[in-house]
């Protein structure tokens, strides 16, 4: 445990923070499992609705600084060629 007191509130802010990001992380792994068995599934309305709720939830995380701008952009894309492939669209 640190002595200097501007390190004991770092330490307690980044704990916060470590919280707040796991929730977010969390809900975008929840998006992206909704969308894949919308895909397994194979009906087109549930999968272009799951497709829109997860881009949502990257677009969240990439706003609150959990997630890169790229790496949203990446697992964006690669559910739409999912979600393309799957017959959406």
């Amino acid at each position: 445990m640190a002595n200097i007191k501007s390190q004991i509130k770092r330490i307690k802010t980044n704990e916060k923070a470590r919280l707040r990001n796991k929730s977010v992380r969390s809900s975008i792994k929840t998006a992206a499992r909704k969308f894949r068995d919308a895909v397994t599934a194979g009906d087109a309305a549930v999968i272009s609705t799951e497709l829109r709720d997860a881009s949502k939830a990257l677009d969240i995380a990439v706003a609150k600084g959990v997630l890169h701008k790229n790496t949203a952009a990446n697992k964006k894309s690669s559910m739409a060629k999912a979600a393309v492939k799957a017959g959406v669209r």
